[in-house]
């Protein structure tokens, strides 16, 4: 489902070279949960990035779904970001202005989907992650464990195959982290979606299908 080959990530400025990533070959199969650890500033969180097209390697190839996206467009890549792949991020990043219902709508709003039908997906997105009831409040109005919620519904709303979570349970206590990794499991088991995590928390990681390490840039297991 995803194939990283021979991947590099080069960051350059005036006066230094950073290699952040250096020859990760890595394949990750339909209905996985895969982790991905490692220590703070190893390249994990680029490593995500570039799954998710929202960063390029310096070199090697991204196939995702057997596609090779390196050749096309930058308005394909959006495209197919848009509806294949579901990001969920340690900070929400949900828009404050808007309520949860129109947060989650905003996936859908980019694919061009009439207000009728994204309201629907919407809502339906919002009772699979047990918020429904929640859905005209806004984040400051919700807790950490709800705002995340909300960012997964935001993130199945467009029924994606694939999830990338970015430290999903770093900003929640044990608690609400325990929650939303039950959510997950759910949607991974339930709905055959395809996830990619990336966490410091030893317990969560062990209870995915599997766990790679990286240190310094390299695939180290």
């Amino acid at each position: 489902m995803i194939t990283l080959k021979n991947i590099s990530k080069l960051y350059r400025t005036r006066d230094i070279e950073t290699l952040a990533l250096q020859d990760i070959n890595l394949t990750v199969d339909r209905g996985e949960f895969l982790s991905v650890m490692g220590p703070s500033g190893c390249g994990k969180s680029t490593l995500l990035n570039i799954m998710g097209l929202l960063d390029n390697p310096s070199s090697g190839t991204v196939e995702i779904l057997g596609r090779d996206l390196s050749r096309e467009s930058d308005r394909k890549v959006t495209r197919f970001r848009n509806e294949n792949l579901g990001f969920v991020f340690q900070s929400f990043h949900l828009v404050g202005a808007l309520n949860a219902i129109d947060n989650v709508e905003i996936p859908l709003l980019y694919r061009g989907v009439g207000r009728t039908e994204r309201r629907r997906r919407a809502k339906e997105a919002l009772d699979r992650v047990g918020l429904s009831h929640r859905m005209n409040h806004y984040p400051a109005q919700m807790s950490g464990g709800q705002c995340q919620r909300v960012a997964i519904a935001r993130a199945i709303v467009g029924n994606p195959s694939i999830l990338l979570a970015d430290e999903p349970t770093g900003n929640l206590d044990s608690h609400m982290g325990d929650e939303i990794m039950r959510l997950l499991h759910e949607l991974n088991r339930d709905e055959g979606r395809t996830i990619v995590m990336v966490t410091h928390n030893e317990h969560q990681a062990a209870l995915t299908s599997r766990i790679i390490r990286i240190f310094d840039g390299r695939q180290v297991k």
